[in-house]
């Protein structure tokens, strides 16, 4: 490899290294510290117990490294802001939360008339449309994730979290991009350590410890610009379970406009044009969207490997829900509130719609401890709507 080639690489990396900074740390994280003190516990919640069955298998040191994780996003979270201002630690802006209807088709294949998914099933329901990065005053006009978390309300049945058996609620939890930038444990605690670091040439690494495909999944994930978060495509990025037993089998899911719609920026975005964007179209008529279901046709879709996209042509989605969100104004003192208060897991769930994979058993430790210590925080009881 000549000099020239191997100078580009570097300046490559250097690239990807400055966007996932300007991406996900657009304001100064203080450096966690190695033994945090909290009050939260971090034991509250038993870690999930891997199924073979449908290919899930432990990384060595899993489960401590959940905690690792858990904790230095904790730290960073009580460093950086004061009681009663806590906010979350990924998607803290939000562009609006909606009520919305989820209508389950009247006619379903038996395969997928699982869970919620009864035919002919009306549900009420919460979503929240959010940017990721963990600066809530960056402008929506720069490239971001953008997120969709759904909550499904009355929903009968007991939950997989176990301080929450008894919960009425569904949680369905999108980015809009279909891959997530990391499988391995370690290469998140890295990078997340390295995200919180006082050092610019520890932030100048991030690449090393995502490696070149997940620098390019968190890259490409970082740059997207959408013109309203009802027009987006989102897709849960990580799989599934989709009913239980024997007739169990795996997903992902995706929603998207009723009607395909094309992106048009304005031409001079304010720093919330999103929020401006999703109020103007619900104070004018209701908006519709799809709910989908990508059932795996492979075992080689690996639940295990979130960076891999399941092509279409491979795998197609099957359309189970409308999501109804009518005409309403969303965008009020009390409201805006209660969506702040909300939390999201994908393990708000039942049995049928069990998360899989790595990312989603991390998921379990640190959104419910992250959630803890933000109503902790904020002296605001955490419960369930």
């Amino acid at each position: 490899m000549t000099l020239e080639t191997k100078l580009m690489r570097y300046s490559l990396f250097l690239s990807l290294g400055m966007l996932l900074i300007v991406a996900a740390c657009d304001t100064k994280q203080v450096q966690a510290e190695s033994s945090p003190t909290t009050a939260v516990n971090a034991n509250a919640l038993s870690y999930p117990v891997v199924d073979p069955s449908v290919g899930e298998k432990l990384y060595p040191n899993e489960e401590a490294l959940s905690g690792q994780i858990a904790a230095t996003i904790e730290q960073s979270i009580r460093k950086q802001y004061q009681a009663g201002k806590a906010r979350r630690d990924a998607h803290p802006k939000a562009h609006g939360c909606v009520k919305a209807e989820v209508r389950v088709n009247e006619t379903l294949p038996e395969n997928l008339a699982k869970g919620i998914f009864i035919p002919g099933k009306t549900y009420q329901a919460w979503i929240r449309f959010s940017n990721a990065s963990q600066d809530a005053s960056r402008a929506d006009s720069k490239g971001d994730g953008r997120g969709m978390a759904i909550k499904v309300m009355d929903v009968p049945g007991e939950k997989l979290l176990e301080n929450e058996r008894n919960a009425t609620t569904q949680d369905f939890i999108m980015v809009n991009h279909p891959v997530f930038f990391a499988n391995d444990p370690q290469d998140y605690l890295s990078l997340f350590e390295k995200l919180n670091s006082d050092s610019f040439f520890s932030n100048l690494t991030i690449p090393f410890a995502l490696g070149v495909k997940g620098s390019v999944i968190a890259w490409q994930t970082s740059r997207s610009k959408i013109s309203n978060p009802l027009h987006a495509r989102y897709w849960s990025m990580v799989p599934y379970q989709l009913g239980i037993g024997n007739d169990k089998q795996v997903i992902k899911f995706s929603a998207r406009n009723c009607s395909p719609v094309a992106e048009e920026i304005p031409e001079n975005p304010g720093n919330d044009y999103l929020r401006d964007a999703l109020r103007k179209t619900l104070e004018k008529s209701d908006a519709c969207m799809e709910f989908l279901v990508q059932p795996r046709t492979t075992d080689s879709m690996d639940v295990e490997d979130s960076m891999t996209e399941w092509k279409e042509a491979q795998a197609p989605f099957y359309k189970v829900a409308t999501i109804l969100i009518p005409r309403q104004n969303f965008d009020t003192a009390e409201q805006n509130q209660f969506c702040e208060n909300l939390s999201f897991s994908p393990w708000h769930a039942l049995p049928e719609h069990r998360p899989l994979g790595v990312i989603n058993r991390l998921r379990k430790v640190i959104y419910d401890r992250i959630s803890r210590v933000r109503h902790e925080m904020n002296s605001i009881e955490r419960r369930e709507p």
